[in-house]
């Protein structure tokens, strides 16, 4: 098994995937519609595997695996999003966990 990545380590291996290609980052607003068809096709999948909706006749069945594969496009586009606009992951996970934590604080009790 390979070691696990930062996300540093995610953001750079992103970087240096779309570093090959002439065309190189999106503006923002595509990745963003990116990003949302990525969702959209995740919410597909867990919706077949979680939800009250029957798969359609003749549909593929439900596999787990793609559950993973449409979380892992979600994870590159929205890498791909933050290095396009210079946004540090590292920074904003946890400047968002302290938000939440601060907030949370008052509406929940921990576990003991």
């Amino acid at each position: 098994m390979s070691t696990p990545w930062t996300l540093t380590d995610a953001q750079r291996a992103v970087d240096e995937w779309i570093s090959q290609w002439d065309d190189g980052y999106w503006p923002a607003l595509a990745n963003l519609a990116r990003l949302t068809e990525e969702v959209g096709e995740l919410a597909r999948e867990l919706n077949l595997h979680h939800g009250p909706k029957p798969p359609k006749t003749g549909a593929d069945a439900p596999d787990p695996d793609r559950i993973a594969d449409e979380i892992g496009d979600v994870l590159f586009v929205l890498i791909t999003l933050a290095n396009s606009l210079d946004v540090d992951l590292d920074q904003a996970l946890r400047a968002a966990l302290e938000k939440i934590g601060a907030r949370d604080a008052q509406r929940f009790t921990p576990k003991s």
